[in-house]
């Protein structure tokens, strides 16, 4: 019956290894892939994308009237067409000189940074240079980062507009937060809808209020009157009075929605909105996952950018490039190889000094390992650099824990003893982890930490030595157990 356990709990070892180190692979369509999830790489080891944003220098053509205001027009205009309508034609900067200035920079930079907080881009680098305002942004490479890029020099400017006068009526400092929301479309609809929902201030509400009271749908009244016969002794007129309609048809007043100049929609409303709030449908509900995510997707990016404010300063995406990292695979492997090679010395050690127990340490010992690394995939741990020396660390921890655990054992008077394991493995984790304490504190706070390469370190720290307590306790306990058992 021993055995039975020990061969059993060896064989499970073997399993969890070799679907760490070789994966489990299934064939979809005419290849094979392996379903074990890969490694969450830190930009240090996968590379990055690098985008460098700097500050547009044209110019924009403008029509204005005689007392110098714009003038918006659906058609270009002939020089002969702006003379008779006393207009002129004038270049004006997209960055006007006054607001090309260090805070500026800043606040751009402050402003993109947010953005890329609020689509969920947990890992970036970003600076500003102080005398060209060109900014850099280092963003992870993934299937989402086009879209992240597409947003960052997004200036932001929102408004709402008179349809037919082009007034301004609400815009941007109106704003109090953007945030995305989804739910049933309606009652009978299987489908999920997604809304961008943007909560105006004190002052935004009441103008919304007012606007949602004035641009109302209109309806139409229509009278009409029936033909009349009048009939006299004698005489018989008649009088025949042609059926006729009185439409009287008030004209709806529309808003327009803009984004940095750019119409999203043109409405009325059916009531006034008097809790500061305006829902706007983006693509249509729908029960396919994909689709879903889609407006998902597109929602998020237009909530990070009206909810951050706009841009002070107009950007040009100048340059857009994935960079591989300088470590490449082959730097990793032998890394591997030579980490490898010195725990392989290490089980051999074991194996010399404790015999049998060493000999079952060491197979448990290669099953914490990966089952440690399917622990650091499946938790999306980002790997950088100092995560891969936090891995180490915990292997050293590991193997400096089990070896207390059979230093201590082999103390004993008798070793074989049930008693003795059980004790012995009762002190060395008392004391082992005792010390550990400091340790502890320092590896949950760095998991808080922003800085990536520093949160990694912490988040493969903390699922390692979580693993070493549990681990330990579950398997290299109970196989040291069982192994002396009578």
């Amino acid at each position: 019956m021993k055995k039975v356990k020990i061969i059993t709990m060896i064989v499970l070892i073997i399993l969890i290894a070799m679907v760490s180190f070789f994966g489990v692979y299934t064939q979809v369509q005419n290849r094979m892939e392996n379903q074990v999830r890969d490694y969450a790489l830190d930009m240090d080891l996968d590379g990055a994308r690098y985008v460098r944003l700097s500050v547009n220098k044209e110019s924009t053509e403008v029509i204005k009237d005689a007392n110098g205001n714009e003038v918006e027009t659906e058609e270009e205009m002939t020089d002969e067409q702006l003379a008779e309508n006393g207009y002129t034609k004038e270049s004006v900067p997209n960055n006007s000189e006054d607001v090309l200035t260090v805070e500026n920079y800043e606040k751009s930079k402050k402003i993109i940074s947010e953005r890329l907080e609020a689509q969920g881009v947990g890992e970036y680098e970003i600076s500003v240079d102080s005398e060209t305002g060109d900014i850099l942004v280092q963003i992870p490479e993934n299937s989402a980062t086009d879209s992240f890029v597409s947003n960052m020099n997004t200036v932001g400017k929102f408004e709402i507009i008179d349809a037919d006068t082009k007034e301004v009526l609400m815009q941007n400092s109106d704003i109090k937060l953007v945030n995305v929301m989804y739910g049933s479309a309606s009652s009978t609809s299987n489908g999920t809808a997604v809304y961008l929902n943007i909560e105006f201030n004190k002052e935004g509400t009441e103008k919304l209020k007012e606007i949602s009271n004035t641009y109302v749908e209109a309806t139409d009244t229509t009278n009409t009157t029936e033909d009349t016969n009048t009939t006299t002794e004698n005489t018989t007129t008649e009088e025949n009075t042609d059926s006729s309609e009185t439409d009287t048809a008030e004209q709806t007043k529309e808003i327009t929605l803009k984004i940095d100049d750019e119409e999203i929609m043109t409405t009325s409303f059916d009531e006034p909105i008097e809790n500061g709030r305006l829902q706007l449908s983006i693509g249509s509900a729908t029960t396919d996952a994909d689709a879903f995510q889609d407006n998902i997707t597109q929602a998020s990016a237009m909530a990070s950018v009206l909810d951050s404010g706009n841009l002070p300063i107009q950007y040009d995406v100048a340059s857009n490039e994935y960079i591989l990292s300088d470590i490449t695979n082959t730097h990793i492997e032998y890394l591997a190889v030579a980490v490898g090679i010195v725990i392989l010395i290490g089980l051999l050690v074991f194996v010399v000094r404790y015999k049998v127990n060493g000999l079952l340490s060491a197979i448990v010992f290669i099953g914490f390992i990966s089952l440690y690394l399917l622990v650091i995939r499946y938790t999306n741990v980002s790997v950088s650099i100092q995560g891969i020396v936090g891995i180490i660390v915990t292997i050293i921890l590991n193997y400096i824990f089990i070896n207390k655990i059979l230093s201590t054992i082999k103390k004993s008077e008798d070793s074989r003893k049930l008693e003795t394991v059980k004790e012995g493995i009762k002190e060395s984790y008392k004391e082992f982890f005792m010390k550990l304490i400091p340790i502890c504190i320092s590896v949950i706070a760095f998991c808080f930490v922003s800085w990536t390469t520093i949160s990694s370190f912490g988040m493969v720290m903390f699922w390692g030595i979580t693993l070493i307590a549990l681990y330990n306790y579950l398997i290299t306990a109970t196989m040291l157990k069982v192994k002396a058992e009578k």
